[in-house]
Order: C-alpha cells, then sequence, then structure tokens
C-alpha cells in the first residue's frame, strides 16, 4: 500500500517454500490453527472453541499479529508516517486460527469450561515447547439471522503468502460457516529478480489449489523492479524505470508468465506494480509516469506472448491522493483488464461517507472504471486507524455487494484483520454474521486447458530469497518542510504535515 497514513506492512514473502506438499502437511499436523477472532453468538448447544496446540510447522515470514497503530504487510512496504515502518519478518505469528482439521480424532480432554454463549478469541501460542493435543472444536452454527445472499462477489482473505496462507482458507471458511472463499491471494518476493519470476517451488502450493476447483481464482502480486522495498530514491527509480521501459527487464517476466503456465494457472490474476500511485516501493509511477506507463505496457505484452497464458492485469492504487493521482499512472485499456483500489479504513476521523466522495476515493475509482469498460476489484482491505469500526466493516461489505467487484480479499491480520486479529471483537463479529454461509452462484469458470507436460527447467532447485531489508525512516519529499500538525490532518498526511501539498502520502 501506499503511504496514505500508511502502515507498517511486511506481508510480502520472506521465504520460498521449499517443498509445497510437505508444508501443507506440517501445517495441517501441527493442530488447529489460531483461534477464532471475536465473539459471535453461538447456540447454547454448541460448545466454545478451544485454543489449538502450538504449530509446529517451519517459521512463517507473516509477522506475528500485533498490537497499536502500526501493522504488517505480506507485500512489505513502509509508511511515509516515520512511526509507522515495517519489520523483517522473524518468526511464526503468535496467534494461530483453531478449526477443526478434516479426520481429527474426537477430543479426549475434559469439556472446555468457557462459556458457551460466544466464541473465545484466539489464544497466544504457548512456547515452543512439546505441546499437548488440542481439542478439536464443534462446528461454530451459523447465527441466527445469516443472510443468504447467493450473488456475492467472489472473495478470500489473505491469510499468509505461502503454504500455511492455502491451510488457513479451509480453517476460514469453516469458521465462516462453510462460506466458498473462491480467491487465494498472495505475493511475490521483490528482494531479487530470481524471486519476481516465480522461484521454482514458491508458487507450487497455490497452483495446486486452484487447480482443485474450475471456479477458483488465484491473485498474485508481482513486483516491476527489484529491491522493491529498500528506499531507493526517486532519481535512481527514475533510471530503473527508463531501463524498464526500453525493454531491459523484459525476460523477466516471460519467465514468470512461463512458470504459471508450466504449473497449470494460466489464468491467475496479475496485481502488477500495486500502490504506484504512493511512495513505498521501487515499482512507484512518481518519479516518472510515462516511463512507468511504458514499462507496464511492455511487461503485459511480454507476459501475454507467452503461449497458453490467459492471465489478467490488475491495476491498483491506494484509495485517495497520495504522491501523484493514480489517473495519472493509467496505462491504458489495451493492457489492464481490472481496475482495483487498496482500501483501508483511514485516516483517522474520515468516515466512509467521506471515503466513497473523497478526491480519487471508492466513488471515483468506480465510475472510472465503468468510463473504461472494466471491473473493479479490492485486492487489499481492512480496519485500521479508526479501530474496531463496525460501520466500516458493514458499510465496505454493503459498498462491495453493490458494486459487485470481480473478487476481494481482507488483510487478515492486526490491525487490519477479523480472524487471526484479535483487536477487533465488534468489527469481527459483523464481518463473520453477514458472510456467514456465503456461496457464489456464478457459473463456473470453463476447465483449463492444462499443458500436458511442463517445459524444461520447471524443477529446478528452489531458490530461497533473502529477507527484504526493513527500510530505514521514510524520506521528506524534495522542497517539503514538516509542519508537525497534529490530529487527522497531520496524521493524513502520514504522520507529518508537509508544506508542499502538492505531494500528499495520505495511506496507511
Amino acid at each position: 500500500m501506499a503511504p496514505q497514513q500508511r502502515r507498517v506492512r511486511t506481508r510480502r514473502p520472506a521465504l520460498v517454500v521449499a517443498t509445497a506438499a510437505a508444508a501443507v502437511s506440517a501445517v495441517l499436523a501441527s493442530g488447529p490453527g489460531p483461534a477464532v477472532a471475536s465473539p459471535v453468538p453461538v447456540p447454547s448447544a454448541t460448545p466454545a472453541w478451544t485454543p489449538g496446540a502450538p504449530p509446529t510447522h517451519a517459521p512463517s515470514a507473516m509477522p506475528a499479529p500485533t498490537s497499536g497503530t502500526t501493522s504488517a504487510h505480506p507485500a512489505g512496504g513502509t509508511s511515509s508516517e516515520a512511526s509507522a515502518q515495517p519489520a523483517a519478518p522473524t518468526s511464526t505469528p503468535a496467534l494461530a486460527p483453531s478449526a477443526p482439521v478434516p479426520g481429527t480424532p474426537a477430543p479426549s480432554a475434559p469439556a472446555p469450561t468457557t462459556s458457551v454463549s460466544t466464541v473465545p478469541a484466539p489464544a497466544v501460542a504457548a512456547p515452543a515447547t512439546t505441546a499437548p493435543a488440542a481439542e478439536t472444536p464443534a462446528p461454530a452454527a451459523a447465527p441466527a439471522s445469516t443472510p443468504r445472499d447467493t450473488s456475492t462477489p467472489a472473495f478470500g482473505a489473505y491469510l499468509d503468502y505461502g503454504a500455511l496462507g492455502v491451510a488457513r482458507i479451509a480453517q476460514f471458511s469453516d469458521w465462516l460457516g462453510g462460506a466458498e472463499l473462491r480467491v487465494g491471494h498472495t505475493y511475490l518476493p521483490g528482494d531479487q529478480w530470481r524471486n519476481i519470476e516465480g522461484a521454482p517451488g514458491f508458487l507450487d502450493v497455490w497452483a495446486d489449489w486452484r487447480r482443485e476447483k474450475d471456479d477458483r481464482m488465484l491473485v498474485l502480486n508481482v513486483p516491476m523492479l527489484e529491491r522493491n522495498e529498500e528506499g531507493v530514491s526517486d532519481a535512481e527509480v527514475r533510471h530503473l524505470l527508463q531501463r524498464g521501459a526500453a525493454g531491459e527487464y523484459d525476460h523477466h517476466f516471460r519467465a514468470l508468465a512461463e512458470r504459471l503456465v508450466a504449473l497449470r494457472v494460466p489464468d491467475t490474476v496479475i496485481v502488477l506494480g500495486w500502490e504506484m500511485n504512493g511512495t513505498t516501493y521501487t515499482h512507484r509511477c512518481g518519479p516518472d509516469p510515462q516511463a512507468w506507463k511504458t514499462y507496464w505496457n511492455r511487461i503485459v505484452t511480454a507476459m501475454r506472448a507467452v503461449p497458453g497464458q490467459r492471465f489478467r492485469f490488475d491495476f491498483t492504487p491506494t484509495r485517495g491522493k497520495d504522491a501523484v493521482p493514480w489517473t495519472e499512472c493509467y496505462p491504458g485499456d489495451d493492457t489492464v483488464d481490472i481496475i482495483g483500489m487498496d482500501s483501508y479504513d483511514q485516516p483517522t476521523g474520515l468516515s466512509f461517507d467521506e471515503q466513497v466522495t473523497e478526491p480519487l476515493g471508492l466513488r471515483e475509482h468506480v465510475d472510472f472504471a465503468k468510463a473504461h469498460g472494466k471491473p473493479v476489484s479490492y485486492p487489499e482491505w481492512g480496519l485500521f486507524r479508526n479501530g474496531d469500526n463496525t460501520e466500516y466493516m458493514r458499510r465496505m461489505l454493503a459498498w462491495m455487494d453493490e458494486h459487485k467487484p470481480l473478487y476481494h480479499t481482507l488483510t487478515d491480520y492486526c490491525p487490519h484483520g477479523v480472524w487471526l486479529c484479535r483487536e477487533n471483537p465488534r468489527a469481527s463479529e459483523v464481518y463473520r454474521s453477514l458472510l456467514y454461509g456465503r456461496t457464489d452462484d456464478r457459473t463456473p469458470l470453463p476447465a483449463l486447458p492444462l499443458p500436458a507436460v511442463p517445459p524444461a527447467g520447471s524443477t529446478a532447485p528452489v531458490t530461497t530469497p533473502t529477507t527484504p531489508t526493513t527500510p530505514t525512516a521514510p524520506r521528506v519529499p524534495a522542497g517539503c518542510s514538516p509542519l508537525g500538525l497534529g490530529g487527522w490532518f497531520g496524521s493524513g498526511l502520514g504522520g507529518g504535515s508537509c508544506a508542499g501539498l502538492d505531494r500528499w502520502p495520505r495511506h496507511r
């Protein structure tokens, strides 16, 4: 996300999954995942969920859910806000959702003493010691007033970048009463070109999940440049964009396209160069919008030239004003299939109505997409600066039901989430009650014409990327003097107001 009051986000994967199947097995063998994130009324006959045993899988690159005003981001990135800086992922999340795993034997432990009227918040994982077997909770019954709208858009949640994220999809669905999560969402590392190409083994588990059902959708955020979170200067970014516009990096994206086709996921949705209108990522548009647009077009052309591909390219800025208006970065209808928007509940004090009507906000996004004949999407959305905000949660879900995006994926960790994060119990209850048991009535997509034999070289050894470097304090734009204003105005400018208001970094 771009720096509109930016949150700390180290969501970008830092490690490649060496063996996808083994990783999933390890996750499921470790016992139930993170416990339920919010109290949701359930019938009194249903026993309360109990914390699962600490997972024994290898450490995940997704940071543990935290408290406070900063957050982690699976794709990584920094804020214009000096107090919100991404920390390099170091350990397995402290919280893991608790959900029944098929085939788990009936619990032998004493019945839980927790009240049966609500589902408890997730428990903090115990230290890494031999853990007792966890009880298998009974599935929660549907809330009495559960809506059964069968015209809901395809949806999902970001739950982790690797095999753990895939394993959690079924658990998250169980928490939602069997609601159909048709969307799997992950990110490529942006540290080195070899990982932007899709290191062998990294995407396999996601491809396996996608192929299990014809109507599923794999959404993949793809950086446009390496060193994507390393605080590269505007001058260097301009030079890199111009090199990309000249075709110097085309071969990296052909390699990615070939890998996705070899994995038999040729219809992957590519969220290319997301949040380009901000200042967080090296693939930002601001230093040279014309070169950025030319470079985008070259990437899309290179990937579409690979035989067997059916990719859809999603142009996804952040909501509202930022370093540059996102409309100035739009590369053209020929190379854009979807017009997305990353939209979190921020800045502090901004109502949902204002998020709709602000310049370059939700309304302008929908109108722009309609004018260009494109569907919309919301690859990243969730709570943030306004805390456990039930109004935002209710209104955002209603907005998406009204405008029917191609898909939407909630960012599910603190402070944005509702399942892995226990800081938002009231909004979590709203989310769960509105999506409980939902299915999608769309006609399944045609079966994929799958290649019979993967291209040569697709079984090369797994390459492990380095952990993305955590940027230092954000750079103040040239000609910009911090004014030290507080309140919504100050926070809306990324934690420090700027005398040069032509650059308005107003994001998480």
